[in-house]
């Protein structure tokens, strides 16, 4: 009888997915087959939670398949997943990666002739895998891997301890994957890493983010539109800042690492920023480009925050302009400093997060308001929908070829997307 093939399940981040498109090829090369991989998250509490309850479906669903646990929950909490029942093998961040593991996992009775827990020390891993896959995504849109990990031990954030610490892919590696994808027909790339911003602190001569962009822009002139997908704002480099202001091809839009408004509250985050510093970058930014549009993560009520010290947080959306908000109330991640600090009443979490959605909402809705009337080149990410280089999603009334970048005028709004003929 044939055997199924493996299937994946992903949760988290996008390099997660760029991770879980690496593991399918290097699943199809070993011959691996009759199995389940679940890519996991370990950002919060809650994320785990939904691994645990996302594998004891995959288990019903198939309960013959051999289910292996990965990700970065499975990097941090391996004996977790290992006391599960459902749970035939769990793989570390670094294991996940290497063509060797697949190998073995693809042989006889993997299960019974392997440890149950693949998981080794993450800070001892000194190179990233983005040499493995060119990049993955819609017709539209390709993501491209360019760093993984992360020096900085902000007290809220269990990451580096899934991820290992920062190491950079070089960017002549960098190039040829796009040069290659642009041939392949994509309109746009984005940079994804989990701390893009250290980029390039660990290669020989120790390049920028903004050296990398540049470089990418000058040597893949094919290449139609470049994104960044998220930066910490206070190590951005001047070449970065240049290519801001003078590089058409990189898109207008940053979301930043913000995470919070009160400089007592960053202080206790161990953020590498103060309140001054994100109004700063936003404004100098946006002198640069005009057009440019933030989005921002903000965590609300971090352990010790009180009204006043949120009001800053909420504030910071019309100070910085902020237009597309990712809200996360604050929840305990053991093995955290914050953890162990004095925790904010639920009920006031709760209070705060949805008011700071209410002024990300009012802040898009305003975005959205200006466009109307005017022309944006919109790249297709469906026959009626696609983004403008701000990157916000608009509908069309008539049909348009996926992954072409299309100019429209903008007619209206409705239910937080443009609306275009």
């Amino acid at each position: 009888m044939d055997r199924a093939a493996p299937r994946f399940t992903t949760l988290g981040c996008r390099l997660n997915a760029y991770e879980t498109e690496a593991m399918k090829e290097l699943a199809a090369r070993a011959g691996l087959d009759d199995a389940v991989i679940v890519n996991t998250c370990a950002v919060t509490s809650e994320a785990v939670r939904k691994a645990r309850q996302e594998i004891r479906r995959l288990r019903r669903d198939n309960p013959r398949a051999r289910i292996v646990v990965t990700g970065c929950a499975a990097q941090t909490e391996p004996e977790t997943f290992a006391a599960m029942d459902e749970v035939d093998l769990v793989l570390g961040n670094a294991e996940k990666m290497r063509p060797e593991t697949w190998a073995r996992l693809a042989g006889p009775d993997f299960i019974g002739q392997t440890e149950r827990v693949m998981v080794d020390d993450i800070m001892s891993v000194r190179e990233t895998a983005g040499h493995l896959i060119d990049g993955f995504g819609t017709r539209s849109r390709a993501y491209v891997q360019v760093q993984n990990g992360c020096d900085h031990r902000c007290t809220f954030c269990i990451i580096p301890f899934g991820r290992g610490n920062s190491r950079s892919v070089p960017a002549g590696v960098v190039v040829d994957q796009i040069a290659r994808l642009v041939e392949r027909g994509y309109n746009e790339v984005v940079l994804t890493g989990v701390d893009l911003t250290s980029w390039g602190a660990d290669l020989p001569g120790a390049p920028r983010l903004g050296d990398l962009v540049a470089r990418i822009l000058r040597l893949v002139p094919g290449l139609a539109r470049l994104r960044i997908s998220s930066i910490d704002s206070i190590e951005a480099d001047p070449a970065l800042m240049r290519a801001i202001a003078g590089e058409d091809r990189l898109m207008p839009h940053l979301h930043l690492s913000l995470q919070a408004g009160d400089d007592l509250i960053l202080k206790r985050m161990k953020r590498r920023h103060s309140r001054a510093d994100a109004i700063r970058f936003c404004r100098e930014a946006r002198a640069l480009r005009p057009d440019m549009t933030f989005g921002a993560d903000i965590i609300a009520g971090f352990p010790t925050e009180t009204e006043a010290m949120f009001a800053n947080s909420l504030a910071l959306v019309e100070e910085c302009g902020l237009t597309w908000l990712h809200v996360f109330p604050y929840s305990p991640r053991p093995g955290t400093p914050a953890a162990r600090m004095p925790q904010v009443d639920g009920a006031a979490i709760r209070d705060r997060a949805a008011r700071l959605r209410a002024a990300g909402d009012r802040a898009a809705a305003a975005h959205l308001a200006a466009q109307v009337g005017r022309s944006h080149r919109v790249l297709m990410e469906s026959p009626r929908m696609g983004r403008t280089e701000q990157f916000a999603e608009v509908d069309l009334a008539s049909d348009r070829p996926e992954g072409r970048i299309v100019t429209v005028t903008v007619t209206g709004q409705a239910d937080g997307r443009l609306q275009a003929e």
